[in-house]
């Protein structure tokens, strides 16, 4: 992690003081499993570099305590959703009173159609 000047509005501030935030988070060397790192090396993200390392930079807040919490906590966010199992759909059973009801509506729908024909003598 390290201090960087900021971009956009803000004057002799922005061009005096390095507030923003260069964070580069090393997956190869983290202290992860290796399938949470082969997670993370197969993220299809601008933020990954070729050499598998996340850089994200913060730079929105005028402090650079504030950046830097911003940058930790969208790297958290990011190797949190990366790195969730998701769970196992159970499907659904379907009552056999629901199944019934289904019946006994489609023959009812069956003759409310059977009335519509022309009569025959």
């Amino acid at each position: 992690m390290c201090a960087i000047r900021s971009r956009g509005k803000g004057g002799q501030n922005v061009n005096k003081v390095n507030t923003g935030i260069h964070l580069r988070f090393n997956i190869k060397t983290a202290n992860l499993t290796d399938e949470d790192k082969d997670k993370l090396l197969k993220l299809n993200d601008t933020r990954l570099s070729k050499d598998g390392v996340i850089v994200i930079k913060a730079d929105n807040f005028r402090t650079q305590e504030k950046n830097r919490l911003d940058a930790l906590k969208r790297l958290n966010l990011l190797l949190e959703n990366t790195l969730k199992v998701a769970k196992i759909r159970k499907p659904a059973k379907v009552s056999r009173a629901a199944i019934a009801r289904r019946i006994e509506q489609k023959s009812q729908r069956s003759k409310i159609k059977q009335t519509r024909k022309k009569v025959r003598f």
